[in-house]
């Protein structure tokens, strides 16, 4: 089990640790949400959490299989919802620099779509993803 710690700094900012590795990230609240927008908010976190999730997953498939998927890239935007407010669309696009015909294009969409984050996520928040072959 990893255990991550948070510490509130004041002001609407966060500390979290790591503890394994001892690396820090700090948190902010959105402009749109009384803060100052100086750091990833939450739930930028959560949907780049997602993102990095679903790289990491589609990265072992391609270790196992001896593919290059260096400069893999996914972008995500994300649409808040007002009462209750909380994210209602994570917008993804997901570059990976392999042909469109490659024969690992479905395993390599399916590790995406089952990653771990992926599956944690409400099924009420909307995924849209746009896939972008560039091999």
């Amino acid at each position: 089990m990893v255990k991550c710690t948070m510490t509130y700094q004041g002001g609407l900012r966060c500390e979290l640790q790591h503890e394994p590795s001892g690396s820090t990230i700090q948190t902010d609240a959105p402009v749109d949400n009384h803060g100052k927008g100086e750091a990833f908010s939450p739930t930028d976190l959560m949907c780049s959490a997602v993102a990095g999730c679903m790289a990491t997953i589609m990265g072992i498939y391609a270790q196992e299989k001896g593919l290059d998927l260096k400069g893999l890239r996914i972008t995500v935007s994300k649409e808040m919802s007002a009462n209750p407010r909380r994210i209602a669309k994570i917008i993804t696009e997901i570059s990976v620099p392999l042909p469109a015909d490659t024969p690992h294009r479905q395993a390599l969409i399916d590790c995406a779509m089952g990653s771990p984050a992926m599956r944690s996520l409400h099924p009420d928040i909307e995924i849209p993803i746009t896939w972008n072959w560039l091999g």
